[in-house]
């Protein structure tokens, strides 16, 4: 009876060792894949260059509610047998839209990413500097857009707006004195 006792307890022991050393790689695996390693962290100056080319690549656009601009209709296969029929007449095209212009803001406070399209301005992403957390924001797309970030240290206010060459910001700061 002791022999068989000793042979369950080693069988649940190895058995739980394979389990903890398989979740173990398991996890170790997935989490370099979600977290990505210490050598993935941005410097500043390379955020703003990975922005930039995010913004300034070609992104596939959502297809509008409206007429398509190229009809899918399918083309008769000629037989022996068929008559001509007409083809429908494509519909008129729709009017280019203005070109976008995005540019990534830095300030003490943190950084915005601006895009002007069609006069209007919208924030397309914010994020606050080390030591500031986002009090408000008006993303737009308006006349103008702006985000407030707040720190112990006092508030940095960003407001953009749409120039012919592309957004243009202010920068308004209120330091706190204690």
């Amino acid at each position: 009876m002791n022999r068989r006792l000793l042979l369950v307890v080693a069988g649940w022991v190895l058995t739980a060792l394979v389990a903890t050393g398989a979740g173990i790689a398991v996890i170790g695996l997935v989490g370099r894949t979600f977290a990505g390693g210490p050598g993935d962290v941005l410097s500043a100056e390379e955020a703003r260059d990975a922005l930039a080319r995010a913004e300034a690549s070609p992104r596939p656009t959502r297809p509008s509610p409206g007429p398509s601009s190229s009809p899918a209709v399918p083309e008769p296969t000629p037989t022996a047998s068929a008559e001509a029929s007409p083809r429908p007449t494509p519909e008129a095209t729709p009017a280019p839209t203005p070109t976008a212009v995005s540019r990534v803001i830095t300030t003490r406070g943190g950084s915005v990413v601006a895009r002007c399209q069609g006069g209007l301005v919208t924030l397309r992403s914010w994020s606050p500097a080390q030591g500031y957390e986002v009090d408000d924001v008006d993303p737009g797309p308006d006349e103008s857009a702006k985000v407030t970030f707040e720190s112990d240290r006092g508030e940095v206010e960003i407001e953009v707006r749409c120039s012919a060459s592309g957004p243009v910001h202010t920068v308004e700061t209120d330091t706190e004195t204690d």
